[in-house]
């Protein structure tokens, strides 16, 4: 989806706003719980979370910079120090995080890519699962959600060959933790998710 185009949302004002631009590893405490969501669009999801969570360190990852400007937005209303905005791609992902540093991975209402040729930009593919793989802590998990059944029975494909699958939900109920798109999609239909946990060869 395009998204509106926000005459603010420059670099040098998301930079001002704390959000990071330019690739630089990140120094993060191996003993705090650490949450990554790719493709974070507006943050509602995880602003919420880390809203709730203050104790526990979250990390939103979007590469248009005029949703960015809006999780930034939300960061600064609610005084989320414990939440750390990149303005990046999902492929860049090694250049700022080390290796088993995340515990539990979010790829929430991602591109589904329906057509077969397209199908290897999906976040779900298994050349980003391998990235996730690394990234992940020993018992890391990685968490799906969306309302497109072919990117979901699809991905499930992907990710049970890397990841053991503990969680399925094909109707999954409201939350607290919903981010904007998902409200709006549950007014038609229903919601997928499953969850899959780090498995160490």
């Amino acid at each position: 989806m395009r998204q509106r185009h926000i005459k603010v949302a420059t670099l040098q004002n998301l930079e001002r706003m704390g959000v990071l631009t330019e690739p630089k590893e990140l120094s993060l405490d191996a003993s705090q719980c650490v949450h990554l969501e790719i493709g974070a669009g507006k943050g509602q999801f995880l602003t919420h979370m880390a809203y709730d969570h203050k104790d526990e360190l979250f990390i939103a990852l979007e590469v248009d910079k005029n949703v960015c400007y809006r999780i930034a937005e939300k960061k600064v209303a609610l005084g989320l120090d414990n939440l750390i905005i990149i303005l990046g791609s999902a492929e860049m992902l090694e250049a700022w995080i080390t290796i088993h540093s995340i515990d539990r991975i979010y790829l929430n209402f991602s591109d589904p890519w329906p057509k077969a040729r397209h199908h290897k930009r999906r976040l779900t593919w298994p050349t980003m699962l391998k990235i996730y793989h690394q990234l992940l802590k020993e018992n890391g998990i990685l968490q799906l959600r969306t309302d497109h059944l072919g990117l979901f029975m699809d991905s499930k494909e992907y990710i049970e060959s890397v990841f053991d699958i503990f969680d399925v939900n094909m109707q999954l109920e409201e939350s607290s933790y919903m981010t904007e798109y998902e409200e709006k999609k549950r007014l038609v239909g229903p919601i997928y998710q499953l969850k899959g946990r780090m498995r160490r060869d």
